[in-house]
């Protein structure tokens, strides 16, 4: 039998060259993983612009133009006439500005912001927002201006506020604010800050970027409503109709959970003991005290008339909170229970800032 016709024959070479085809299978399994998970590398062109990019921006002031004239002048006049004196002064100008680009470096290297929000932020009204500039460096960092960057829906990128700190000790922390209006409710993106430093001779305005990005939901703004009528009068009514939930009568009805925001007054410590748990008695007039408000959204445009409906949804829940009552909320395709506590007050004003009309959740 001719051995090129034998089956065998031609199985052998592919045998000794694959000997175990599971382990090579497992293999490319790994290394096809491995390929996956490996980061991607930036491309060339977003390498090139973060290598081109400058690390300082650098801007001359009014003063810096008027030395820049006086140093061209004296230069000309040394270049003219050959004083050795004119060329002095002009080596002299020449130190003075390698030492005000010296010392400006040395007040902006390691200086690191850290941004704190306000855990409620309001439309049209003021917020604190303070910034905590360290100083990361050995040298003593000088007259130093921070400038919150922000941008938000329909705006381009601004500046929010800024903070000056005269002076920041080696591994020191100064705490600064500033005061900043939302104009409109939803969310407000924070993109970074500037650091900015004239030290030491006020010739040149040189900046610091850091990258701080960071998101705040802005609630809807809020007007000061009168105190709510007692449990089982009427209920107000308006664009955001505010309906109370019919109890029985003020005695006890039962325990129920701990919310937070409950009086501690109302702990019933005996039964919290015995179930490991906290809870609170439940009286029938905290049933009385139980309002729903409601809002329409539904075939509603995008209109100063319904941002004001949202506006007296959100003051009536607020008001309602205020007082003590347990607050539900109920849009066209979304309901609320009703609750009371910071957790409650915050999911209730969260949807308000995010609600579209005609949408029954927000984008």
């Amino acid at each position: 039998m001719d051995p090129a016709r034998d089956p065998r024959a031609d199985a052998r070479p592919a045998l000794s060259a694959d000997p175990d085809p599971g382990r090579r299978a497992a293999h490319d399994r790994d290394a096809r993983a491995a390929a996956l998970r490996a980061p991607r590398q930036p491309s060339v062109f977003s390498r090139a612009t973060r290598w081109l990019r400058p690390p300082r921006r650098l801007r001359p002031t009014r003063a810096g133009w008027s030395f820049f004239l006086l140093l061209f002048g004296v230069g000309f006049a040394a270049l003219n006439t050959g004083n050795n004196l004119m060329y002095l002064v002009l080596a002299l100008m020449l130190a003075f500005l390698v030492l005000s680009g010296l010392l400006s470096e040395a007040s902006l290297r390691g200086i690191r912001v850290r941004r704190r929000l306000p855990r409620e932020m309001f439309a049209e009204r003021d917020a604190r927002i303070a910034l905590e500039i360290h100083n990361a460096q050995r040298l003593t960092a000088l007259a130093v201006v921070v400038e919150d960057r922000v941008s938000d829906a329909g705006a381009r990128d601004r500046a929010a506020g800024r903070c000056f700190a005269l002076r920041i000790a080696p591994g020191a922390t100064e705490t600064r604010s500033y005061r900043l209006r939302p104009v409109r409710r939803g969310r407000l993106a924070f993109r970074g800050f500037v650091v900015i430093t004239r030290f030491p001779f006020g010739l040149f305005s040189k900046s610091l970027v850091i990258e701080a990005p960071e998101t705040v939901l802005v609630y809807p703004a809020v007007d000061p409503l009168p105190p709510p009528a007692p449990p089982g009068d009427a209920a107000r009514h308006g664009d955001a109709r505010a309906h109370e939930i019919a109890g029985a009568s003020a005695v006890a009805a039962g325990l129920r959970s701990y919310t937070p925001g409950d009086p501690r007054r109302r702990i019933h410590w005996r039964a919290s003991l015995r179930s490991a748990s906290l809870l609170v008695r439940d009286l029938e007039s905290e049933r009385d005290a139980e309002v729903e408000v409601h809002l329409h959204t539904g075939g509603r445009p995008a209109s100063d008339v319904f941002e004001g409906r949202v506006r007296r949804a959100a003051s009536e829940i607020v008001c309602l909170l205020d007082a003590g009552r347990r607050v539900a909320l109920r849009a066209d395709e979304r309901h609320f229970d009703a609750g009371a506590g910071a957790a409650h007050r915050a999911s209730l004003l969260g949807f308000l800032a995010q609600v579209e009309p005609g949408a029954a959740e927000p984008r």
